[in-house]
């Protein structure tokens, strides 16, 4: 298989949250295996996905993802931007969606990029990688470099809402989204296809303002989960990741339960089943300990 080549959008998220760096450990490993190369876009900012709506307005957001566009499109010509952040994904594809739509906004965004020496084309594609590994590889390319099967795993498909709308990976249903279900398959681990908070919102908007509704939210999204039978949840969002795994201490005390559900990325899991150790997924960084993928990640290659 030829060697595939994006340009790569890493966010603010990966750089500054444990969580998300061990994402971006795992996601790196991942790519090695299957011979993915990811160049960063060079001097890339902020999507804005916080302070945009936080009351420095529409233009102000657009403008700081058109400049990585922008950027891209320079340096990086001919390459699909990927991301691995959904908030970054999701406000980048808004941003080509609206610019492409408003001559008016598309003439404020340029004229704006013109200071930094910058015009947008609206060339390049944004991706998330979950569409790069099931739209570029397919599953059966996926599995093909599994070595250590998760076999004995049960695992809930956390999809949440951001990578689920209003783009999503082509063909699948927004409703009841197979494809974390389908990779888990792949992967040899059993996917819980009728787990049903699969792309209810993790709250993470409310998590400082009004932390009792996120919580709800999140105790939700794990208790399902235990429902089901499942050992752990795996997501493609670093902010679900995030909030689902850290704020169950916090629910726990508030709602005396004892919720111990390991949060983990697809990445992880590919990352394990392609032969790679606890260090390589980024899983010596869980708050919740994934022992049982611990367990396959440990286990020696039989060649």
């Amino acid at each position: 298989m030829a060697k595939k080549e994006y340009a790569f959008y890493p966010g603010c998220s990966s750089q500054l949250r444990a969580s998300a760096s061990n994402y971006m450990v795992s996601v790196n490993a991942m790519c090695k295996v299957l011979d993915v190369k990811l160049t960063e876009i060079p001097d890339w900012n902020c999507c804005g996905a916080s302070i945009g709506y936080a009351g420095s307005g529409e233009l102000a957001r657009h403008v700081l993802n058109a400049r990585n566009l922008a950027l891209s499109e320079q340096h990086l010509p001919g390459q699909d931007i990927v991301a691995t952040c959904a908030a970054c994904w999701l406000g980048a594809r808004e941003t080509k969606e609206k610019l492409a739509a408003s001559s008016t906004l598309l003439a404020d965004t340029q004229e704006a990029l013109k200071e930094a020496g910058l015009s947008y084309k609206g060339e390049a594609e944004i991706r998330h990688m979950v569409e790069v590994l099931i739209e570029d590889f397919g599953y059966e390319a996926l599995g093909k470099p599994v070595v250590k099967p998760l076999e004995g795993i049960k695992f809930a498909g956390y999809v949440g809402c951001q990578t689920n709308r209003p783009f999503g990976i082509a063909g699948e249903s927004f409703e009841n989204p197979m494809y974390l279900d389908r990779l888990v398959e792949t992967l040899g681990g059993e996917a819980l296809t009728d787990y049903d908070q699969k792309v209810t919102c993790c709250g993470g908007a409310l998590a400082f303002s009004e932390p009792e509704k996120s919580q709800k939210q999140i105790k939700d999204i794990v208790e399902s989960a235990y429902d089901h039978g499942a050992d752990m949840i795996v997501t493609p969002c670093p902010l679900c990741q995030a909030n689902v795994e850290i704020y169950q201490s916090e629910i726990n005390k508030r709602y005396g339960t004892k919720f111990n559900m390991p949060v983990t990325y697809y990445s992880q899991l590919m990352t394990v089943a392609y032969g790679g150790g606890i260090k390589e997924a980024g899983l010596d960084g869980q708050v919740i300990r994934a022992k049982k993928l611990e367990e396959i990640a440990v286990k020696v290659v039989k060649k």
